[in-house]
């Protein structure tokens, strides 16, 4: 079986098998600096779409293993989560078996315990792979952030692919993550707000500190509402509830209740999506439909960043001036608000600005 070295073994486009044969998730091995030589691909019994597609037969399946599915965020957990509430719609007898990198953070994993009683069971890798039966289907979506067609299809699309799926037979109605509606929630605020939250996994998606402010003012005059934010923010109408904010259940609790949500590409975005909030989205480096097309109540704004475009993480300080030109060249007065069912994402058009005035886990 072939071998691979330490770079490849970290972004292969899937799963790994150790010499001890156990399935192993590259994640794991980054996060703990573990030596990531000698471990091999999946063998070919197990499903993996980006190695050779495949189309499920999930009619006459009782049970599907997905090996290291959903991946290790917030949002596209959500999105898989999704893609996985699809089928069982379609296919109401089926049953799965999730197995999770252990080293996820700790907010991700707890998405999957509230989704566990509906969506199957979860287990954490490694996993012998003489555990996993012979006539059950194995699906691997491990390390998919490695995989071409993440980058180039909307994620609900890539993660039905990848499950063997084609995404056109799935009504878009379905994949609106409206399985968090289910979730049990704590209460929040007994009073109306709009929501402002701007960080995401990484500095270059995220919305500069800068305008923040602005953005706050703006929103906060277009709803009437006080805005409850993650983060300090100064201005008179803006509460920082960070604080408040300690676990998985109290975010999704927040921006499920919330009367409008103003974010950047964050899994706030895919949330709100779920309970049918309002929402404006800010998209840096991934064009707005591949994240939103299917969002009925969001309006997607694409900052003018070609030379970004597919950049999946960046803190280098040019590509963060570059992000906080756009930012403070976009023209907050047309800032758009979701007011229709089926929104169009709204293309920035540089030709009028006018310059703004001036914490969860960003991984959020």
């Amino acid at each position: 079986m072939t071998t691979l070295d330490e770079v490849h073994a970290l972004t292969h486009a899937g799963s790994l098998l150790s010499q001890s044969g156990e399935i192993v998730a590259p994640y794991d091995l980054e996060v703990t600096h573990a030596d990531a030589a000698g471990f091999s691909p999946l063998p070919a019994d197990i499903l993996n779409a980006g190695r050779a597609p495949f189309e499920a037969d999930y009619a006459s399946a009782s049970r599907v293993h997905l090996v290291n599915a959903f991946g290790v965020t917030l949002g596209d957990s959500i999105i898989g989560l999704s893609a996985l509430f699809a089928l069982r719609r379609l296919h109401p007898h089926l049953a799965f078996t999730i197995y999770r990198p252990a080293r996820a953070p700790r907010y991700v994993q707890r998405l999957y315990e509230l989704a566990a009683p509906r969506c199957g069971d979860i287990l954490d890798l490694p996993v012998p792979l003489a555990r996993l039966p012979f006539d059950e289907p194995k699906i691997d979506i491990g390390n998919q952030l490695f995989w071409p067609r993440f980058a180039s299809m909307p994620m609900i699309d890539f993660f039905l692919w990848a499950l063997g799926v084609a995404p056109q037979s799935i009504d878009a109605d379905d994949k609106r993550n409206r399985w968090l509606a289910n979730v049990p929630l704590p209460a929040c605020a007994s009073e109306p707000y709009a929501l402002f939250c701007p960080d995401a996994s990484t500095p270059v998606r995220s919305i500069p500190a800068a305008v923040r402010a602005g953005i706050v003012a703006r929103l906060a005059d277009e709803t009437g509402l006080p805005v409850m934010g993650f983060g300090a923010v100064e201005h008179p109408r803006y509460r920082d509830i960070a604080s408040l904010s300690v676990d998985t259940d109290d975010f999704l609790a927040w921006v499920g209740h919330a009367r409008y949500l103003v974010t950047a590409d964050t899994a706030a975005l895919h949330v709100a999506a779920g309970f049918g909030v309002p929402t404006t989205a800010f998209f840096t480096t991934i064009p707005a439909f591949m994240r939103a097309r299917d969002y009925a109540n969001c309006v997607g704004v694409d900052m003018p960043l070609p030379h970004l475009q597919g950049v999946h993480a960046s803190a280098r300080p040019a590509d963060l001036h570059a992000v906080e030109c756009a930012y403070r060249e976009y023209d907050w007065r047309a800032m758009p608000f979701a007011e229709n069912p089926n929104p169009a994402p709204h293309r920035h058009r540089p030709e009028t600005s006018a310059t703004a005035h001036t914490t969860p886990p960003p991984s959020r």
